[in-house]
């Protein structure tokens, strides 16, 4: 029965993703498949309802997360902030190195971030408008960006993913941390060479003229309009939480705003609804944002909080267990986690669960925890960003304004699995592929 669950889950996907409508829906019918499955197992749907709300609670969280980026890329717009990077990014970036820099600055900000979203909310939002308005592939540039973010969402002392597969696997953080840089340091130069050739094929043109003088003629540009960018750069690594260090960069921005001539009513409507520009040549390069465009977001993370809370209440994936362990046996440990995690993102949608899902399932098939901790982050952690319906990638790419065409272009989040295992022997050399603890 739960086979055949997983079975029209799957099918109800594919039809979204080929399709072209919102994933969301197929996520809605999950969420009636798993309740309809809950009820034949003999829970009540007061039970049911129970399961589902105790882990949608925990989520709302990311949805609250969600909408304060949908209102910092709207105040964005309107305070001249990303008119300002775009005007002075195009003067300072060399056209053909494009791609290879913004892999390397998201790279470097996720890093010292440690978050994905942020990133992608922020400085990913600024590449992104550079791109279009200076001709980049968006659908390129949207992967380079993504395969960035995921260089520090994995491997950052600061990243919430890496604590948590830390505190998993019981292994100590900073260890782990020098094991992912390691390990990620053939895939990392794989994947700058490879942006290297595609920044050849397609450079930075040259920015129309009317743009630019567009962009100039409606924003004062100085240093002060990259404030709320600093503040938003600065306060994490002087240990502000993310949402106060969101919220402060957007009440700078609505400063700026002000200052740029805008009314109350409408900096409190792009921040709602976005900023959309009246002229023409502006609004192909500045439109967006606000916590509306983010929409679709909050359905993902509410409706897979609710339905995997059923999968969790109701214990369906633990008879996985043994089918796990039994499939390390066969074909090693790490294909094995890689198999578990795709499985656990594609149906959980969640980078977190699926991490802890990886140990759970596969825990006792490892001696050395640190070998555990590596494989999850090697696998899940990575894996969970390339699944179309996963909040781990469906989000960021909202934020970028792009669509699942983007995930071939990821190329740092491919490389890393499937380099991993023919490096693996030199960092755990001896280890049978499926001792006991």
């Amino acid at each position: 029965m739960l086979t055949a669950c997983f079975a029209l889950f799957f099918a109800m996907l594919a039809v979204c993703l080929a399709s072209g409508w919102s994933v969301s829906w197929a996520l809605a019918g999950g969420l009636a498949v798993f309740w309809a499955y809950g009820l034949w197992r003999g829970f009540s749907h007061r039970e049911l309802w129970g399961m589902a709300w105790a882990k949608c609670q925990k989520s709302l969280i990311v949805v609250r997360i969600i909408a304060l980026i949908g209102v910092i890329t709207g105040l964005w717009r309107c305070g001249g902030v990303i008119a300002c990077c775009i005007v002075w990014g195009v003067r300072l970036v060399t056209p053909r190195l494009f791609l290879v820099l913004a892999f390397i600055l998201c790279a470097a900000f996720s890093y010292i971030l440690g978050t994905s979203y942020g990133v992608s909310s922020t400085l990913g939002v600024i590449l992104m408008a550079l791109a279009r308005s200076g001709g980049v592939d968006p659908t390129v540039a949207a992967g380079v960006v993504l395969s960035g973010v995921y260089f520090g969402d994995r491997c950052s002392p600061a990243s919430s993913a890496a604590s948590l597969v830390a505190a998993v696997t019981d292994t100590d953080l900073y260890r782990n941390v020098r094991q992912m840089l390691r390990t990620a340091a053939l895939p990392t130069l794989l994947t700058l060479a490879a942006y290297l050739l595609l920044s050849f094929r397609h450079p930075l043109a040259q920015v129309d003229g009317t743009v630019l003088a567009a962009l100039e003629g409606r924003f004062q540009l100085s240093w002060w309009t990259l404030l709320p960018a600093a503040v938003m750069l600065l306060l994490p690594l002087w240990k502000v939480p993310v949402q106060w260090a969101i919220l402060a960069s957007s009440a700078a921005a609505a400063v700026l705003a002000a200052a740029q001539g805008f009314r109350p009513g409408e900096i409190l409507s792009a921040a709602w609804g976005g900023y959309w520009p009246e002229d023409g040549a502006l609004r192909a390069v500045l439109s967006g944002g606000g916590v509306t465009s983010m929409a679709e977001s909050y359905a993902i993370v509410i409706l897979t909080g609710l339905y995997s809370g059923i999968l969790e209440g109701t214990e369906s994936l633990r008879p996985l267990s043994g089918r796990a362990e039994a499939l390390a046996g066969r074909i090693g440990r790490f294909p094995a986690m890689a198999a578990v995690s795709t499985l656990c993102a594609a149906v959980l949608c969640n980078q977190a669960v699926t991490s802890m899902m990886g140990e759970q399932l596969l825990g006792r098939a490892y001696d050395d925890r640190e070998e555990l901790a590596m494989d999850i982050e090697n696998s899940g952690i990575l894996i969970a960003g390339l699944i179309p319906w996963s909040i781990a990638c469906s989000i960021p790419l909202a934020m970028l304004g792009a669509g699942p065409g983007a995930i071939p272009y990821a190329l740092l989040l491919w490389l890393i699995p499937l380099c991993y295992p023919f490096i693996k022997g030199r960092y755990y050399p001896g280890q049978p592929p499926t001792s006991k603890r």
